[in-house]
């Protein structure tokens, strides 16, 4: 079969694609796009079509195959809808103020508790307050990991009973 008379038989042939295809999606668009993608995988498919087959039902199982292919990939994406009027959280941020005053009072409390701890624990606990890793620690005091990591442990153990609030 030439492509003229494939292309003849297939807009012949396309009409009742339409209404299948809005029987499958319920939605007018996805109907649109549905039947447009049905003649375009089966003109990129022409050479698979054999000639005598029912052509109707051939493009009926593209269709089908498509929408199916299409509802399982929405399936697998994860869309989470919010009722919620998002212009109120893009503004939020300019109405936040911070009272620094607080935060440095606390601050200094939580300082003033960590210099009160024992040797053994304050050491470590401050250079990863500071921000060192672990290994580091070790390396810097030469004591074994699992030292460190128990030591860090009951400093943070110790503040916490001492600073109930937080």
């Amino acid at each position: 079969m030439s492509v003229a008379e494939f292309n003849h038989v297939l807009v012949i042939s396309s009409d009742f694609l339409m209404p299948f295809a809005f029987t499958l999606t319920n939605d007018k668009e996805d109907a649109k796009d549905l039947y447009q993608e049905t003649l375009y995988r089966a003109l990129a498919n022409k050479d698979r079509y054999s000639v005598g087959t029912n052509i109707k039902a051939w493009l009926y199982t593209i269709m089908r195959n498509i929408f199916i292919n299409n509802y399982r990939r929405k399936s697998r994406q994860q869309v989470i809808a919010a009722d919620v009027n998002t212009s109120f959280f893009t503004n939020a941020a300019t109405a936040v103020t911070f009272n620094s005053a607080i935060t440095s009072i606390n601050m200094k409390e939580i300082e003033q508790k960590i210099v009160n701890l024992p040797d053994d624990f304050k050491h470590p606990f401050v250079l990863y307050f500071d921000g060192f890793k672990y290994t580091e620690i070790a390396e810097i005091l030469c004591e074994p990991l699992g030292t460190i990591k128990s030591r860090i442990f009951f400093a943070r153990k110790l503040l916490k009973a001492q600073i109930e609030r937080f």
